[in-house]
């Protein structure tokens, strides 16, 4: 990957990543649609598609409601997005599923690390605000401008570092993860199924397994599996 893709991939990781809470929340920060993104900054939609709808399926188990800590999917999704479509090394006959996994992996991991830098980027926020909550009681319009557009930077930088986390060291062990595979490449891609389709169920179930929507879920389900079958 060149300088100037690793600079637009960030770029990107900073805008899906400030769309989840601060700015345009325009459901940029969704994996499919940020790896999707990423993918494409490096001539390769598909790959990123791909990845963008395994790590979507995980992240239906997220729910962003009020100041919980949650994962933050957006800025490693657009890293993973750009990373896996060339491989961990395109002069190496590596099967596709062990680096995908690995990159879920790390996407995952990062995602994690997200949720705790976005904690710890409210606790900055609250402490700027009790600074300066005299200005605040009186009325001052300049610091109630200079809270909001710090804010707004430090969940730019927050952004920007999660997503070169995921794809410079990320993508680093990542690559050397499945150059050394040594398992058969179905057991890496049924690792990738089982887990993210078995979290996307237990997702849907925990939301509408009750009453009369877990019945419409399970038709739901059911038609969907005939169809394929059909």
């Amino acid at each position: 990957m060149t300088a100037v893709e690793v600079l637009g991939v960030t770029a990107l990781g900073a805008v899906v990543g400030v769309d989840l809470v601060t700015v345009p929340q325009a459901m940029t920060a969704r994996p499919l649609v940020a790896a999707f993104l990423g993918g494409w900054l490096v001539g390769s939609p598909f790959y990123g598609l791909l990845i963008g709808a395994i790590l979507e399926l995980l992240a239906l188990e997220t729910l962003p409601i009020g100041a919980a800590r949650y994962p933050d999917w957006g800025p490693p999704a657009a890293a993973a997005g750009a990373l896996v479509a060339p491989g961990p090394d395109p002069t190496l006959p590596v099967s596709p599923w062990p680096w995908l996994l690995c990159l879920v992996l790390v996407a995952a991991m990062v995602a994690w690390i997200g949720g705790w830098a976005m904690h710890a980027a409210r606790l900055l926020s609250g402490a700027a605000v009790r600074r300066r909550s005299a200005q605040l009681e009186s009325g001052d319009p300049k610091a109630l401008v200079w809270l909001q557009a710090w804010g707004f930077v430090r969940d730019v930088v927050r952004a920007a570092a999660l997503t070169l986390l995921a794809l410079l060291p990320g993508g680093w062990v990542a690559g050397a993860v499945a150059r050394q595979w040594r398992a058969p490449s179905h057991v890496a891609e049924s690792v990738v199924l089982a887990v993210t389709v078995g979290v996307a169920a237990a997702s849907a179930w925990r939301l509408y397994g009750r009453g009369t929507t877990s019945r419409w879920l399970l038709a739901g389900v059911g038609a969907g599996l005939a169809g394929m079958l059909l």
